[in-house]
């Protein structure tokens, strides 16, 4: 049976069109028809005049969202206003009351059908607004967008066919009890789909990395550029131009190095280099410097500095640290540095050491 809010409403409409109708009192079904027939006139008149009051107080606002919310409003509005007359005229009509029961069900169906879609419509310019502005930081971004999307779809869409099963008062157990031994089955059966699935959810909801930057897995020591991130797996493409597909369960569960994060995207490179004991480390180190501020590959902003580190077994070991504007380059900079400074220090005459073996033969063996 409707509710009593259906009832209240259909009253007070009946009560505003019964000056109009009561002219085909003694005829109950041209009665409705009149009823209906009025509706029908004055739901587009009451809907422009609902819509342009909203409009008015959308305008005042600082943000877009209520306008936008405000333009698809019509559709709902206008349909109600129509239930609500087919309604009044269908107890108008004096039909069977099996008859009237199921027309207004039917109605009140009709009209959580369109609140559906007017609730899906919401949540889209919602999630895209949420989206735009956590476009850095936020929960909800632009690669995560789809997927919350079609989650709101369906939850939106249950709750429409639960408050659709209520309405015809069908009962709701056999059905969550199937639905829960569904659930279990489909768990089992696509678990590790399941765990890339949520793995692949967090990577994006948390950013981690994104794409374009470039990444090294701990586990494994794989380096690459992030080229793609699904819902089930990262793909990287490495140094090699070798395009390699990452189990998003397995990028959740391992230490992922990001070159490309932090404050700034650029990256500092090592350059480690021995010399020899009692060569003038101050003269190398000016030296070290200057082939740093000559290599355009590296920026000029931070200056590249250098650090003595260590007094080595058989040399004196210095580290020349210099910034370049993206990890993709590193490779391409330390041959540079390497060349330069093997150039510079034959040029200059300093010795860098490297590993010597002496030989001892106690003896020949005899020959008889």
């Amino acid at each position: 049976m409707p509710d009593n809010d259906t009832f209240t409403l259909v009253q007070s409409f009946e009560q505003l069109t019964n000056p109009l109708v009561l002219i085909f009192s003694d005829q109950p079904i041209l009665q409705g028809s009149v009823s209906i027939l009025l509706t029908l006139s004055l739901a587009s008149l009451l809907t422009w005049l609902i819509v342009k009051g909203l409009k008015a107080i959308t305008r005042k606002t600082k943000t877009y969202l209520d306008d936008h919310l405000a333009n698809i409003a019509r559709a709902p509005i206008y349909y109600s206003i129509m239930m609500i007359g087919f309604s009044t005229g269908i107890e108008l009509m004096h039909l069977s009351p099996k008859m009237t029961d199921g027309l207004l069900l039917s109605f009140q169906t009709f009209g959580v059908v369109v609140w559906m879609i007017f609730l899906i419509r919401v949540s889209k310019i919602v999630l895209k607004q949420l989206a735009w502005l956590g476009n850095k930081q936020g929960f909800i971004q632009p690669q995560t967008l789809p997927l919350f999307d079609n989650l709101s779809k369906i939850v939106i869409v249950i709750m429409a066919f639960y408050i659709g099963f209520q309405i015809w008062d069908v009962d709701m157990t056999a059905w969550l009890a199937s639905a829960g031994v569904v659930g279990i089955a489909v768990g089992f059966a696509a678990k590790d789909t399941l765990a890339n699935l949520f793995s692949g959810v967090f990577i994006l909801a948390d950013a981690p990395y994104k794409i374009g930057d470039y990444i090294v897995l701990d586990a494994t020591g794989m380096r690459g550029k992030v080229t793609q991130i699904g819902l089930r797996s990262t793909r990287l493409v490495t140094r090699d131009d070798i395009e390699v597909t990452i189990p998003n369960s397995i990028m959740g569960n391992t230490q992922v190095i990001n070159q490309s994060g932090g404050p700034q995207p650029k990256f500092r490179i090592r350059v480690k280099i021995g010399i020899a004991y009692g060569e003038d480390i101050d003269y190398v180190r000016k030296l070290l410097i200057r082939i740093a501020d000559e290599e355009p590959l590296i920026c000029a902003n931070p200056t590249p500095r250098v650090r003595f580190r260590v007094f080595g077994t058989s040399s004196l070991d210095f580290e020349l640290l210099g910034w370049i504007k993206d990890p993709e380059l590193r490779g391409r900079t330390l041959d540079r540095l390497h060349t330069s400074i093997y150039h510079c220090f034959n040029k200059e005459n300093i010795e860098i050491p490297y590993s010597k073996h002496d030989l001892y033969v106690k003896e020949f063996p005899s020959q008889k």
